[in-house]
């Protein structure tokens, strides 16, 4: 008679090695900022793992990436990134031997320019193949909506190449994700009817694909970049427009500073209101991004008259 006890034990003890082989066999994803997140979040099965780089409250265009951050790469079987005009401390590192074949730029297709000691920023001016937003334009492109299925759509298809994935599933995610996308685009367009009129500034760039795609009247951006005060020939043109602007309602970012705006627009008859373009508090679920150009619209209303604060 064979012995129970002892059988089971071997298959209790077999199971204990089988179950870390079995946690590392998922598919591991990493993006490099929360709106990425959101947008493989949206397409991805559950069982995808998926992780961000840049830590609520940083920056991705100054932000330093801690050692255990290069492990996750190594160990990653696919990354995600805008590209090296945005996220420029990634720049050199995926775009060299070790990471370039499982990176996805979602702003170049799938075509990661290849770096080298000499220069390594020679990539930033290659555009490679893919989507063609031309150099020198915003490269905050989650933020229009368009684009942002763009992006999700060469997401989908770099998960469909991965082993093991359900691409059934994936499938009807984008496709779900398309439709809810879509009325989302139409309730926003809706709901921001009242601010056709109002005179918007942005602390930086990032606000002009979204502002663009809603119909928005952007009259005028702080700064040209968001790492450096603005000149004084800028700053009193910004000041100009603010006094001549109807109903001005500057819109800032929690990423930066907030005492050099505050001592340009002292004074002034201006509205606040601050928003996120990285999404720092939305819940990473498949409905993320949805909710994340949702949010966006309530910071924007809150420069009605009615609704400041």
């Amino acid at each position: 008679m064979p012995d129970t006890s002892r059988a089971s034990i071997a298959m209790l003890g077999l199971a204990a090695l089988l179950s870390p082989l079995s946690a590392l066999a998922g598919t591991n994803v990493v993006t490099s900022i929360k709106p990425v997140e959101l947008l493989v979040k949206a397409v991805a099965t559950d069982d995808i793992e998926v992780t961000s780089l840049v830590p609520a409250g940083s920056s991705p265009h100054n932000y330093t990436m801690r050692p255990s951050q290069r492990q996750a790469l190594e160990k990653s079987d696919v990354i995600f990134w805008v590209g090296p005009e945005m996220e420029t401390f990634l720049s050199r590192l995926l775009g060299g031997d070790e990471f370039r074949e499982r990176t996805v730029s979602l702003m170049h297709g799938d075509e990661v320019p290849k770096t080298n000691d000499t220069d390594e920023h020679e990539h930033e001016h290659d555009h490679g193949h893919g989507h063609d937003h031309g150099a020198g334009e915003d490269p905050h492109i989650w933020l229009d909506p368009v684009l942002a299925l763009e992006m999700a759509t060469d997401i989908h298809q770099a998960l469909s190449q991965l082993k093991n994935v359900d691409t059934q599933a994936l499938d009807a995610n984008l496709a779900r994700f398309k439709k809810t996308l879509l009325e989302a685009e139409e309730d926003i367009q809706h709901r921001l009817g009242p601010l056709a009129n109002i005179s918007l500034f942005a602390y930086h760039d990032a606000f002009t694909r979204y502002a663009g795609h809603f119909n928005l009247k952007l009259d005028g951006i702080l700064t040209l970049n968001p790492e450096l005060s603005p000149g004084a020939r800028h700053i009193a043109e910004v000041q100009d427009k603010l006094r001549k602007a109807n109903q001005p309602c500057l819109l800032t970012e929690p990423q930066f500073n907030r005492q050099w705006w505050r001592s340009i627009t002292a004074g002034l008859d201006i509205t606040f209101s601050t928003w996120d373009p990285l999404a720092t508090d939305i819940e990473s679920d498949r409905d993320g991004y949805v909710n994340f150009l949702h949010g966006i619209a309530d910071n924007a209303l809150a420069c009605l008259p009615e609704n400041a604060q």
